[in-house]
C-alpha cells in the first residue's frame, strides 16, 4: 500500500515537470518571434552552448512513456532535477559580452599606449610637449655607472610633461661626468686586476720552475747545497708548496731522534689520559706534574682548537684535522710534561699539519719547539724573555730610530706585541699564505729571522704608527690588516740591517746575556759598543 502511494506521488511529480517545462518553451518561442532576426542570429553566433537540450516537437519526451518507465519496477532510475547550475554559470561568465541577464558590450582593452596618454595630455591642456633631443639617450653602456643617479638620463614616464631641452643637456653634461668618472675608475680597477693577475703568473711561472730546481737539484743533495748562494737565494723567494714540507722537516732537523713508533707511544698515553681524564693516580703525581695542571691542559686544549683558524673549518669539531690536530697536540703534553700546553702551539702544530703528514708533524713540532727562542717563551723563563726583547730594541734603535723614540715616550715595550707573534710564528697575526713564507725563511735563518720580520712589520707600518698613541698602537700591532701583501712585507724585511756596529744578532745577543749577568740590569737595553 505504501509503495502504490509512493509510486503514484512521483508520477504526479512527473507530469508536473513536464508540464512546467512546456510552458518555459512556449514563452521562449514567443520571445524569439518579437525579436529582430538579426539579434537572434547574433546570439545564436556569440552565445556559447551551456549545456542544456533543446525541447523540440519531434525530441519531446512522452509523458505517458515517462510514467510507464517510472512506475515498473525494473526501470532505471533518473535524476528530476539534474545540476546543471554551475556550469551553466561557469559558461556565462567565460562568455565575453553576456550576462546571465540581458547582452552587454564587449569588454574593451582598457591599456593605452604612452602616445595615446600623451596626445590626451596635449588635447586636454592645450601644449605640446618636445621630446628631448636624441642625443641624450644612453648608448655607452660599457662603464654604465652602478647607481640610480644615472637615471637622470631617462625620460619622465610618458603621462607627465617632457623634459625641456635645457634641462635634458643639463642631465646629460651630468651624466657624461658621471660615464667619466667611472669609466677612469673601471680603468684603473682593471689596470690593478691586470697587474695583480700578471704578477700571480709570473709567481707561478717562477714556483713551478723552482720546483724542479728543488726536487731534481737540491733535495737529492741537501747537505751539500743547502747553504750554497743560489739556493739561499731560491729559498728566499719561498719555497714551493709542493717541497715545503720536506724542506721545513730537513732544515728542523730531529735532534731529538723522535721516531714515528716513538709518537704512536705517547698518542696511546694520551688517550689512555682522555679516557681517565677526571681520575687521579700514582703515576701522575710522579712525573713532577700535577694532576690539576694536566687536567687544565687537557682543557686549553679542546679550547684552543676550536679558535685555530677559524675561517678553514678544517681544525674544528667534525673537521678533517680536528682529530690529527688533537692527537699531536695530546701526545705532546704527554712527551714533555715540563713544558705542556700553552697556548699558540695550537697555530704552529696546525701550519705543519697542513704540509707534513701525522708523524712527521709532530717529529718537526716537537724539535722546533726544543730551539732556544721557543723552549724560553713557551716554558715563560722570564729572564730569557727580556733578553731577546733587549737584542731586539737593539736593532729596533738602529733601523727604525724615529718610532723606538715614540715607543719609548708611551713607554711601549716589545712584549706588548711581540709574545704573540713569538708564541705563533706569526701564523695567527699574518695571513696564512704569507706566514708560510716567513716559516720558509725562519727555517732558514732560525731565530733571528723572527724578530726581523717584527721590525719589517713595524717599518711597513711606520708612517701610520707614528700617528697613534699608546692603545691604538697595541691595538693595530695586536691585530695587523689583512691586506697585507708578501711583496710589500719582505721587501721592508729586506731593508732590516741585523747589524749593529759590525756585530750580528748572535753577538749582540751574547753581549746582552754578559750584561746581566754582571747584574747591570739598569742600563738601557740599546747598547753602545
Amino acid at each position: 500500500m505504501i509503495d502504490s502511494d509512493i509510486k503514484k506521488y512521483y508520477f504526479f511529480l512527473k507530469i508536473f515537470f513536464i508540464y512546467s517545462t512546456e510552458i518555459e518553451t512556449a514563452s521562449e518561442r514567443g520571445n524569439t518571434s518579437r525579436g529582430s532576426g538579426r539579434g537572434r542570429s547574433r546570439l545564436t553566433a556569440e552565445e556559447p552552448d551551456v549545456g542544456l537540450d533543446p525541447i523540440t516537437p519531434g525530441s519531446r519526451p512522452e509523458p505517458k512513456a515517462d510514467a510507464q518507465r517510472l512506475c515498473h519496477p525494473g526501470a532505471p532510475k533518473k535524476n528530476l532535477f539534474p545540476k546543471r547550475t554551475k556550469e551553466l554559470k561557469s559558461v556565462v561568465h567565460s562568455a565575453p559580452g553576456w550576462k546571465l541577464f540581458g547582452k552587454v558590450p564587449p569588454r574593451e582593452n582598457l591599456q593605452k599606449t604612452s602616445k595615446i596618454i600623451q596626445q590626451e595630455y596635449e588635447a586636454r591642456t592645450g601644449r605640446t610637449c618636445k621630446p628631448p633631443p636624441q642625443s641624450s639617450r644612453r648608448k655607452n653602456f660599457e662603464f654604465e655607472p652602478l647607481s640610480t643617479t644615472a637615471l637622470i638620463l631617462e625620460d619622465r614616464p610618458s603621462n607627465l610633461p617632457a623634459k625641456s631641452v635645457e634641462e635634458a643637456l643639463r642631465h646629460r653634461q651630468e651624466y657624461d661626468e658621471m660615464v667619466a668618472e667611472a669609466k677612469k675608475r673601471e680603468i684603473k680597477e682593471a689596470y690593478k686586476r691586470k697587474k695583480i693577475m700578471k704578477e700571480r703568473f709570473k709567481q707561478e711561472e717562477n714556483i713551478a720552475s723552482a720546483m724542479v730546481i728543488w726536487i731534481n737539484e737540491i733535495l737529492p743533495n741537501w747537505e751539500v747545497m743547502r747553504s750554497t748562494r743560489r739556493v739561499r737565494e731560491l729559498w728566499w723567494q719561498g719555497l714551493p708548496p709542493s717541497v715545503r714540507g720536506k724542506v721545513w722537516s730537513l732544515a728542523v732537523g730531529n735532534e731529538l731522534n723522535i721516531t714515528p713508533e716513538l709518537y704512536e707511544i705517547f698518542l696511546s698515553r694520551a688517550k689512555e689520559r682522555w679516557k681517565s681524564f677526571s681520575e687521579t693516580s700514582s703515576e701522575n703525581d710522579t712525573e713532577g706534574v700535577s694532576v690539576a695542571d694536566r687536567e687544565a691542559s687537557l682543557e686549553l686544549i679542546k679550547l684552543d682548537i676550536s679558535r685555530t683558524f677559524p675561517s678553514l673549518y678544517i681544525f674544528q669539531k667534525g673537521g678533517p684535522y680536528h682529530d690529527v690536530l688533537h692527537s699531536i697536540l695530546g701526545a705532546y703534553t704527554c712527551y714533555r710534561p715540563d713544558v705542556g700546553y700553552v697556548q699558540g702551539m695550537s697555530f704552529i702544530a696546525a701550519v705543519l699539519i697542513l704540509n707534513l703528514e701525522e708523524a712527521d708533524a709532530f717529529i718537526a713540532f716537537a724539535n722546533l719547539l726544543n730551539k732556544p727562542c721557543q723552549l724560553a717563551f713557551f716554558r715563560v723563563d722570564h729572564s730569557m724573555m727580556l733578553k731577546y726583547f733587549a737584542t731586539f730594541e737593539v736593532f729596533f734603535e738602529e733601523n727604525l730610530s724615529k718610532l723606538f723614540l715614540h715607543f719609548k715616550s708611551y713607554s711601549l715595550t716589545p712584549d706588548i706585541y711581540l709574545i704573540d707573534w713569538i708564541f705563533t710564528l706569526y701564523s695567527k697575526s699574518l695571513p696564512l699564505d704569507l706566514a708560510c713564507r716567513v716559516w720558509d725563511v725562519f727555517c732558514r735563518d732560525g731565530e733571528e729571522f723572527l724578530f726581523r720580520t717584527g721590525l719589517g712589520i713595524l717599518r711597513l707600518y711606520e708612517d701610520i704608527l707614528l700617528q697613534m698613541d699608546f692603545i691604538h698602537i697595541a691595538q693595530f700591532l695586536t691585530k695587523l690588516p689583512e691586506d697585507i701583501t708578501s711583496e710589500k712585507l719582505f721587501s721592508c724585511i729586506a731593508a732590516i740591517q741585523m747589524q749593529n756596529s759590525t756585530k750580528k744578532w748572535t753577538q749582540v745577543f751574547a753581549s746582552v746575556m754578559k750584561d746581566i749577568k754582571e747584574g747591570d740590569k739598569n742600563n738601557s737595553p740599546a747598547l753602545k759598543s
